[in-house]
């Protein structure tokens, strides 16, 4: 179950924010909570990681916050500072239109000074792990009593991490008269228990991923910096010498950069997203299949018609949102029984997005060092060698050998001669 962002009836600056950040549909998690959550019921989420559940809390806490009151409105516990920041940050794209509304992360290792600065300036969402939640608790710096909605981000974990009393503690803190919004990839007892004891007839919504294999794909990531992206992608397909290859990124902008930067580099790219009409997709899937698009870079909901057996390699240019869409993405390729590559860019800390990608599909990615210039030199020379290998075994060279013949009788010698049509092919290089 998926639908537009657009049907959901959301303010003009989250709409906006959502199109910046190029999403074009809910994804199943978000399509269930969102309507739920604004009608002001306590839900119990059972999705893993990577599904969207930022977005779908997010929304409608943003949507229901009252801005001119300069108080506490919304906790957010999660069991790791990591996943408070990720969710810190990714409210903030939310809030890009929303200048009045302030959010906080608060977690240990940073110090406390400035987060209690913060909470004197006026914060709106506090997003906190629990320990040092009950710490700003003690020391009076958070004050609950203005809260109407508290989000348990991966209570297993809390649960696995020993956090549980901690969580009740300040579950018992705020009025009883708010939304608990509780998400957590496994309902253990103790889960379930503390859903009876803090909720009123919370609803009850499940995603379960399919379970979906990948075979015949060699799958390979490579941890780079923003910036070599492009670099990288080219050197790769040129390395490979990819004749087909579907690029993924998470936004329609994103698309459109690429495809003008890979066309710039003379290669024969085609985009693929939503605001394309339906023409424009059907040409440029037109076009793909028959190989006269080498490269087709697009977005996840737009690609869901591809269907084109020999795709040489897939490109994981932006991780996916959803841990699903990975696997959805590199099964583009090794289809017929043929074999396929997945390449994935991880920048950053998106390096702990990709562990919950192989947990989720039960898979390795081997990492590889990103390739130099030489790198794609020598696979270059090595393919030519290997295919001048293959014609040689072929045979069926006597009209070339007469040729070459009148050269041997100018004193060139055959190495010579080898040696020349090796480098006329090569195309430029190192002399």
């Amino acid at each position: 179950m998926t639908e537009k962002f657009e049907d959901l009836s959301l303010s003009r600056e989250i709409g906006k924010a959502i199109a910046d950040m190029g999403f074009e549909e809910t994804t199943p998690i978000q399509a269930q909570t969102i309507p739920v959550v604004l009608e002001g019921k306590d839900i119990i989420g059972q999705s893993q990681t990577g599904t969207g559940k930022t977005i779908a809390f997010g929304i409608p806490i943003i949507e229901k916050l009252h801005a001119r009151s300069k108080t506490v409105q919304a906790i957010i516990l999660c069991p790791t500072r990591e996943l408070a920041i990720q969710v810190a940050e990714e409210l903030k794209r939310l809030l890009k239109y929303r200048k009045d509304v302030n959010i906080l992360p608060v977690y240990g290792g940073q110090p406390i000074d400035r987060q209690i600065r913060a909470l004197k300036s006026g914060v709106h969402i506090v997003i906190g792990t629990p320990g040092r939640t009950i710490d700003h608790i003690n020391r009076g710096t958070l004050k609950l009593n203005n809260v109407k909605t508290v989000v348990l981000d991966e209570a297993d974990e809390m649960l696995n991490m020993g956090f549980i009393d901690d969580v009740e503690t300040i579950l018992r803190k705020v009025p009883e008269e708010r939304q608990t919004l509780l998400f957590s990839a496994t309902m253990p007892k103790p889960i379930l228990d503390l859903t009876k004891r803090y909720q009123r007839n919370p609803e009850f919504i499940k995603v379960v991923h399919k379970q979906l294999t990948v075979p015949r794909v060699k799958q390979v990531y490579f941890e780079l910096k923003e910036s070599m992206k492009l670099e990288v992608l080219c050197r790769l397909i040129d390395m490979h010498n990819l004749k087909s290859s579907l690029v993924f990124c998470n936004t329609k902008r994103r698309v459109d950069e690429v495809v003008m930067h890979l066309q710039a580099r003379g290669y024969v790219a085609d985009s693929l997203h939503g605001d394309l009409t339906q023409q424009q997709r059907d040409r440029a899937m037109g076009k793909f299949r028959k190989n006269i698009t080498e490269i087709l870079v697009a977005t996840d909901v737009a690609a869901r018609g591809i269907d084109v057996e020999d795709i040489g390699a897939v490109f994981n240019y932006d991780l996916p949102q959803d841990e699903e869409y990975y696997v959805h993405r590199i099964g583009r390729t090794a289809r017929a029984g043929k074999k396929g590559r997945a390449f994935t860019f991880v920048v950053g800390r998106e390096i702990y997005k990709l562990r919950e990608i192989q947990n989720y599909a039960n898979i390795k990615i081997d990492r590889q060092a990103t390739p130099s210039f030489a790198d794609v030199e020598e696979a270059r020379t090595t393919a030519l060698i290997d295919k001048i290998k293959e014609t040689v075994e072929e045979g069926k060279l006597e009209r070339y050998i007469q040729m070459i013949e009148p050269l041997l009788k100018d004193d060139f010698t055959s190495l010579d001669i080898a040696a020349s049509l090796l480098k006329m092919v090569s195309g430029p290089g190192r002399d």
